[in-house]
């Protein structure tokens, strides 16, 4: 059995690291594609991982399309070598559409498989990866009038890796929400949205009907005795500070949805990293959309 996991761009060494220190040897480097033996362990920056993956000999271009083609319809190619080839098997292959998501929408259902020219005679393929978009690059659609910065794509993705968006009345409180880009999504999704933050919101922001701002630290407790559907946060603080937030809001009862994101001010604490992995039901993803900095998914 092997698995490979593909780096976030720019996040090959964390991903090293990040294997190492689950015990995991890798067998060989393929660009941002780390192949080892063995059953998938969960790593945070990783944009896909393949499951059960195939090292399989090919003879032509027309034999590695045959091969694809033999075990399921829809393949995403990685190719960071051997390009030319790769791209004449991808010819030979049904079109996979790579369109932007709207809003509301969820990830494709379909399986997509990923494959790779190791050489120009061997492919690794995988037909379970862990994302359903080519490389785990998930492609939204661009929204020009209304959100007050791009910060809310990010959101928006973690939403589609969540796999539900908030319905229509939900209650979500948005920690840190200046200028408020995810103070606007939860808004446009239906969200009843209390912003808390010391900065000012977005002025359009503000005025939206079911936006309440309160100007106050998002560390602070937040005197209300109603406990909100979802709680968000794009805070940027030293993570051993937001490790405390968000232990504190972990003891609501109902307890919220959390989608915090964890930011990094020079080299990745991976310490910190396994701390919040300890939260019960923790998920933590690099997302597509993210820098130097993971998202926490906490959704009892």
């Amino acid at each position: 059995m092997k698995t490979a996991y593909l780096a976030a761009e720019g996040h090959e060494r964390r991903l090293a690291t990040e294997l190492d220190r689950a015990g995991v040897a890798v067998r060989l480097t393929h660009g941002r594609l780390f192949v080892t033996d063995g059953p998938a362990v969960q790593v945070a920056w990783a944009a896909n991982t393949w499951f059960d993956a195939e090292e399989v000999s090919i003879s032509s271009i027309r034999d590695g399309a045959d091969t694809l083609r033999s075990r399921q319809r829809s393949w995403a190619v990685y190719a960071p070598e051997h390009r030319g080839r790769a791209g004449l098997i991808v010819e030979k292959l049904p079109s996979v559409s790579g369109r932007a998501l709207d809003l509301r929408e969820l990830a494709p259902s379909s399986p997509l498989g990923s494959w790779t020219l190791l050489d120009p005679t061997t492919m690794l393929l995988a037909r379970h990866c862990s994302s359903s978009f080519a490389n785990g690059e998930v492609q939204l659609a661009e929204i020009r009038h209304g959100p007050p910065n791009r910060a809310y794509r990010k959101l928006w993705e973690a939403f589609v890796v969540l796999g539900r968006y908030p319905s229509a009345g939900d209650g979500a409180v948005d920690l840190g929400a200046s200028p408020g880009g995810w103070t606007w999504l939860l808004h446009e999704l239906g969200c009843n949205v209390v912003a808390v933050d010391k900065a000012p919101l977005d002025p359009a922001v503000e005025r939206l009907p079911r936006v309440e701002a309160r100007t106050q630290s998002a560390f602070a407790p937040l005197e209300d005795d109603r406990v909100p559907r979802w709680v968000t946060s794009d805070i940027a603080c030293y993570p051993e500070r937001l490790f405390g937030l968000i232990d504190r809001w972990c003891g609501l009862n109902p307890k919220p949805t959390l989608i915090f994101t964890i930011k990094f001010q020079g080299e990745t604490d991976h310490d910190i990293v396994d701390r919040f992995r300890s939260f019960d039901g923790a998920r933590l993803v690099h997302l597509h959309h993210n820098k130097h900095e993971l998202t926490l998914f906490l959704d009892p």
